[in-house]
């Protein structure tokens, strides 16, 4: 196991109590555990207060714009094939903004890791009603209460018969780590979907409000059953499932199958130079 502290320590610009700083931690004792060294790493965001975290750890880092995190998570993967890949942005970017990335994400099946912090809220922007927020709660810009159903990444991504589909809560940083692990280690595009409370702008979703209601699923639960993972993406209330809800062992990720990548990073590979000369030529 490595060290934790070669991940750096820093200031972080996030309020103090806000999940988003045990996920940071359960993040660097994940990668710490599974022997992956920062320049092992390359660890992918977009904009909003979760997509900072790049900025508080020290792995190969780059911020893409609001809601568009995932497409060059992905390409990072294609043209080095040898990195672990993580990206990391809350539920505005990852299910609004980056909504369409998302789901093109589940269909390419590339082998990364994201990790949604979802507070229900935007935060950056001063709460807003995100994609996951409840309906009828009210917010600073939906006085009268939100109107839209709330979305479910959980469901969609188990119905799209995603990769790896897993969720948790950064109150119980033992379980994240485990999820997060789980993750990495899955051959394929794996989302974990972390309640990470803001205590800022959320006074509903709270962390005692998510403590009283997530559980853990336990060993009889079978996460290959598509079924009962639909079931179980779609409880959400007085209970909600925490773990690895949707696991498909029957596809192959895109970094498997494709050409470019069956000899490792594009970077290491040689060059011909004389047919590189002649597409030179042809832009003549």
């Amino acid at each position: 196991m490595l060290d934790i502290s070669i991940y750096g320590d820093y200031h972080t610009s996030w309020c103090p109590g806000c999940g988003n700083h045990d996920v940071l931690k359960a993040l660097k004792q994940a990668l710490a555990e599974l022997d992956l060294a920062p320049h092992q790493v390359a660890h992918v965001s977009g904009i909003g207060q979760a997509a900072k975290a790049p900025h508080y750890i020290t792995l190969n880092g780059f911020n893409g714009l609001h809601g568009r995190g995932l497409p060059p998570a992905q390409a990072v993967k294609l043209a080095n094939p040898e990195l672990t890949v993580i990206a990391e942005s809350g539920d505005g970017c990852n299910y609004g903004e980056g909504g369409n990335h998302f789901l093109a994400a589940i269909r390419r099946n590339v082998n990364i890791t994201l990790l949604a912090h979802d507070n229900q809220i935007y935060g950056l922007t001063k709460g807003q009603a995100s994609p996951t927020t409840t309906e009828g709660h009210v917010t600073k810009s939906q006085p009268d209460g939100v109107t839209n159903a709330p979305f479910n990444p959980i469901a969609v991504a188990v119905a799209m018969r995603a990769g790896f589909v897993a969720r948790a809560f950064s109150g119980n940083v033992p379980h994240l780590v485990e999820m997060i692990q789980a993750a990495i280690r899955y051959p394929g595009f794996a989302m974990v979907d972390i309640f990470s409370p803001c205590i800022s702008f959320n006074k509903v979703n709270t962390f005692g409000w998510y403590k009283q209601r997530c559980y853990e699923v336990g060993p009889e639960y079978d996460p290959t059953n598509w079924d009962a993972a639909m079931a179980k993406a779609n409880e959400f209330g007085e209970r909600i499932p925490i773990g690895i809800l949707w696991r498909n062992e029957e596809r192959k990720a895109l970094d498997e199958r494709a050409a470019v990548c069956k000899n490792g990073a594009l970077g290491k590979q040689p060059v011909d130079k004389a047919v590189l000369e002649d597409i030179m030529k042809s832009y003549i």
